[in-house]
């Protein structure tokens, strides 16, 4: 696939060092007498434009695995760094800058705002971040391009299919340029070729802008298209390379 004028100046912007760094990470809650660990002793690195993927059934510690790594949740234990700095080091305050301007997140559900057209949920959250006008409007036009959708952005969500719709919620959480994307079951609302083109997508954007993605799934055609494939059981990770 040739990269398009705006990959490659997002290629341009990718740092050399490791983005994501997780230790001994747990998360336990209680649980009558005892306790339940969530997530038991995970140690996760992530490079700048690397596809991760973290697969397993429902319950196996997904979710709250990936609800830590973008600073949603506390660990029991271990560490989360992000560009260096551990998370637990930040202010409510600044944990809600750090997700504003360095994450990205993408939901099963899209998240979308469906009286608003796709520009405008592109746009929405650098607003939010303080950015002017033009500057948004320009970024929020690039990240369309970049994922197919530009020809729709004046189209309100409820005139877009769910792909389209999925692919505006990549946009919104490209655009803010984040060192990392996380994403909960991307592809849990669509039909298998769907699936397989938002999959194609995310790889395509993590090899060409340098973004580090990590996609949390029960799909095991995700294989297929990420760098690495990590399998959760119970909360441990009992399958795949960790760095």
């Amino acid at each position: 696939m040739a990269l398009s004028s705006a990959a490659l100046q997002w290629k341009e912007r990718q740092v050399p060092n490791v983005v994501l760094e997780a230790r001994g990470l747990w998360r336990s809650y209680p649980s009558g007498d005892g306790q339940v660990d969530a997530v038991a002793g995970v140690d996760l690195a992530v490079a700048p434009g690397e596809f991760v993927a973290l697969t397993g059934r429902s319950g196996s510690g997904k979710t709250t695995l990936l609800n830590l790594l973008g600073g949603l949740d506390r660990p029991t234990a271990g560490s989360v760094r992000i560009g260096g700095t551990d998370l637990a080091t930040y202010s409510d305050r600044q944990m809600t800058r750090l997700r504003r301007e360095q994450l990205g997140f993408i939901f099963q559900s899209y998240g979308l705002i469906p009286t608003l057209s796709a520009l405008e949920n592109v746009e929405l959250p650098l607003h939010l971040m303080g950015w002017r006008w033009s500057r948004r409007q320009h970024r929020a036009l690039e990240a369309l391009e970049l994922v197919h959708v530009a020809d729709r952005a004046a189209h309100r969500v409820y005139e877009l299919s769910g792909g389209q719709q999925q692919r505006v919620a990549v946009a919104r959480a490209l655009a803010g340029e984040p060192r990392l994307i996380l994403a909960d079951e991307p592809t849990g609302s669509l039909d298998t070729a769907t699936a397989a083109s938002i999959w194609q997508l995310l790889a395509h954007i993590a090899a060409s802008s340098g973004v580090a993605i990590v996609a949390a799934t029960h799909d095991l055609s995700v294989r297929d298209y990420a760098n690495r494939s990590l399998s959760l059981q119970d909360g441990i990770v009992v399958e795949g390379t960790l760095a």
